[in-house]
C-alpha cells in the first residue's frame, strides 16, 4: 500500500499525522508539502524588484516547509514504513493530486482545514478540491482522532459496495475494527393517506435493502471483517450524521459520487453533506 501524507503545519494536518497510527505499515509513505508562494501584487514595483521578492520569500517559504517535514517525519508511528520528504511549489490541491498520482498512491491523508482564518471543522477548499480529483482513496481528519475502532460504512448501492470491498482487499487498518454498514431508503410520501399498498410496498423495499446489506457484511466477513448491516428510512445524510453519533463512530467509510456516478469531478449530494458536518474523519474512496 502507498500513501501520500500532505502537511501544511495546521493543528488538523498534524492530527493527520497522528492518525496513521491506526494504519498498517505501508510500503510507501510519501510526505507532502505544497508551497504556495504568492507574486507580488504591486504593478508599480519594477519587474527585477519583483522578482527578487519573489525568490526571497520562496527561500524562506522553502526553509519553513524543510524544517515542517523534518518535524512530521520526527512524529510518525513506528510502524508507519519507510518515508520520503516532498516540497513542492504549487497550488496545494493540484500538488497532492498530481503527485498521489506520480506515486500511484492507494490513499492520501491530509487535515480538513489548512491554515486559513476560518478555524471551523468544516471541510476546507484544498481538502475539497482533492476530493473531487483525487483518483485514489483520501482520509480527511477534522480533529483529535482517539482510535480507529467503530467504522460506519454507508452504501448507497452496488456500485458503491463494490468500491469499499476494493479498498478494504487492501487491509488498510492496524487492529482489528467492528464496521456497521448503513443504507438508507429515502422517506416518501404515500399518494394519500392510510394508502395500506404504498406502505407495504415500502416495507418490502426496506427488507430487500436489509437482506442485501446483510450480503454486502457477509462478503466482508470472508475477508476477515467484522460488520453488520442496517437499513433504515429517512434523508440519508441525516441518517448517517445521526447514525456516526449514535454509535460514536471513530470513522465514517463512504464514497463520494452517489447513485449517478456522473463525473469524477462532481461530489454526490450525500457525500458532499456529511463531510461538511461528520463528526469524525471520512475516508472517501472512489
Amino acid at each position: 500500500m502507498k500513501t501520500v501524507l500532505a502537511v501544511d503545519g495546521s493543528d488538523n494536518s498534524y492530527e493527520a499525522v497522528h492518525a496513521l497510527k491506526y494504519f498498517v505499515r505501508v510500503d510507501q509513505l510519501t510526505l507532502l508539502h505544497a508551497l504556495d508562494v504568492p507574486r507580488p501584487a504591486y504593478p508599480m514595483m519594477l519587474p527585477q524588484v519583483a522578482e527578487e521578492h519573489y525568490k526571497t520569500l520562496e527561500q524562506t517559504m522553502r526553509e519553513d516547509g524543510e524544517r515542517l517535514l523534518d518535524r512530521v517525519q520526527s512524529l510518525l508511528p513506528m510502524h508507519a514504513g519507510p518515508s520520503t520528504k516532498h516540497l513542492r511549489i504549487g497550488s496545494p490541491a493540484e500538488v497532492i493530486v498530481s503527485t498521489a498520482e506520480e506515486q500511484k498512491a492507494d490513499l492520501i491523508v491530509m487535515g480538513a482545514r489548512g491554515l486559513g482564518p476560518v478555524k471551523e471543522r468544516l471541510l476546507g477548499s484544498v481538502s475539497h478540491r482533492i476530493l473531487t480529483l483525487a483518483r485514489c482513496a483520501t482520509l480527511i481528519v477534522n480533529g483529535s482522532v482517539k482510535g480507529m475502532k467503530q467504522i460506519l460504512l454507508p452504501l448507497q448501492g452496488p456500485f458503491d459496495a463494490e468500491a469499499a470491498i476494493r479498498f478494504l482487499q487492501l487491509k488498510p487498518f492496524h487492529d482489528s475494527i467492528e464496521m456497521t454498514l448503513l443504507t438508507v431508503l429515502p422517506s416518501t410520501e404515500p399518494p394519500w393517506p392510510g394508502d395500506a399498498a404504498a406502505a407495504a410496498a415500502a416495507t418490502e423495499i426496506l427488507e430487500k435493502q436489509a437482506d442485501y446489506i446483510e450480503g454486502v457484511a457477509e462478503r466482508l466477513h470472508a475477508i476477515g471483517y467484522q460488520a453488520h448491516g442496517v437499513a433504515v428510512v429517512g434523508t440519508p445524510s441525516t441518517m448517517i450524521l445521526q447514525e456516526a453519533t449514535t454509535l460514536r463512530s471513530d470513522l465514517i467509510l463512504m464514497g463520494t459520487r452517489g447513485r449517478q456516478e456522473i463525473t469524477r469531478f462532481v461530489l454526490g449530494s450525500v457525500s458532499h453533506a456529511v463531510l461538511h458536518k461528520t463528526p469524525c474523519p471520512v475516508l472517501a474512496f472512489h
